[in-house]
């Protein structure tokens, strides 16, 4: 990288569009879907009768909220509930609406790197649960996590829901795990979505749904560079694909060129050639079960206190504690 090409790469988003697509084999993060046009596919996505984690997740919110308020209630004088990745908050609204009816107290920290999302699930709590006390913030999660370590005074629950964790392979998911776990005070909760193992077609389809919505959330990744860094991807050019291994549980999403193309994105003044059937990776969707949940958790500090599943056993929320010291 030149001192020319060093100085254009001024934001995060630059520097990773710059370093993902002149690796080999190309890359760009899924994080950079999330604009405006990519918040609204996204919850385009969770309509469609495919994606079942949406339901699932609902269902076990709605089947369990008694119980769940009751975990984060405890004793005292209240918590804070601290959500990463919040997104429209669709689901959250269950449980926030069962604490309000029921006088809890607490505040809702909603954290999502979205500021649209932020913005809109801000608004939309205002008009229908005024009662609930708002502090919402817009971060990276690594980054959010250094500030909530300074909740100390009274009980915190933090919250992931929609498999956000399946997005980081298991090495990075220990890590970010480890990092939850050392926010966390020994009364505090971590609860937690994750996506089970199934059968693998059903987990195919919910990644490629037959009206394209999947691949238009995909292939805004190629938008977004073309609207704000001048990039000039003949977006149709790529289609979308999903695998998925039932081995290692692992989906992964590509983009992949149907015809060799030379790209210029001008912001960073970077041209890429495409070969024919060359592809972008933009994401993973891990799978679980339980075993590698307590795997996970064990080699974070944590411990599973309970966990809650939809009446299909798609989908489960766990509920994490950090280990006692030996």
């Amino acid at each position: 990288m030149n001192p020319t090409t060093s100085t254009m790469l001024d934001t995060a988003f630059k520097k990773d569009v710059h370093d993902g697509l002149s690796a080999f084999p190309k890359f760009l993060y899924s994080k950079y879907i999330y604009d405006a046009q990519g918040d609204k596919l996204f919850q385009d996505i969770m309509e469609l009768p495919e994606y079942y984690l949406t339901n699932s997740e609902f269902e076990i919110l709605d089947a369990y909220k008694a119980e769940i308020a009751s975990l984060f209630r405890g004793f005292g004088d209240g918590f804070d509930l601290i959500e990463l990745g919040a997104g429209d908050g669709k689901k959250t609204k269950i449980l926030l609406r069962y604490f309000s009816e029921n006088e809890f107290n607490f505040i809702y920290k909603p954290i999502d790197i979205s500021q649209n999302a932020i913005d809109s699930l801000t608004e939309s709590l205002t008009i229908e649960l005024p009662g609930v006390q708002v502090d919402p913030e817009k971060g990276m999660y690594f980054e959010v996590l250094q500030r909530i370590k300074q909740y100390k005074d009274r009980k915190k629950v933090l919250m992931v829901l929609g498999s956000n964790i399946g997005n980081l392979l298991h090495p990075k998911a220990i890590e970010f795990l480890t990092k939850l776990k050392d926010a966390m005070n020994p009364n505090d909760l971590l609860f937690m979505g994750f996506d089970q193992k199934k059968n693998p077609q059903t987990i195919l389809d919910a990644y490629n749904d037959a009206t394209g919505v999947t691949a238009a959330f995909n292939k805004n990744l190629l938008h977004r560079i073309n609207r704000e860094l001048g990039g000039n991807f003949d977006v149709d050019a790529f289609k979308h694909w999903e695998v998925y291994d039932p081995e290692s549980g692992t989906a992964k999403s590509y983009l992949v060129a149907t015809k060799h193309m030379r790209v210029h994105i001008e912001d960073i003044d970077l041209t890429i050639d495409f070969d024919p059937w060359e592809t972008i990776h933009t994401e993973i969707s891990q799978k679980y079960d339980d075993k590698i949940v307590a795997w996970l958790a064990n080699e974070s500090g944590l411990e599973i206190e309970t966990s809650f599943s939809d009446s299909k056993e798609y989908y489960k929320n766990y509920v994490f504690r950090r280990k006692e010291q030996a």
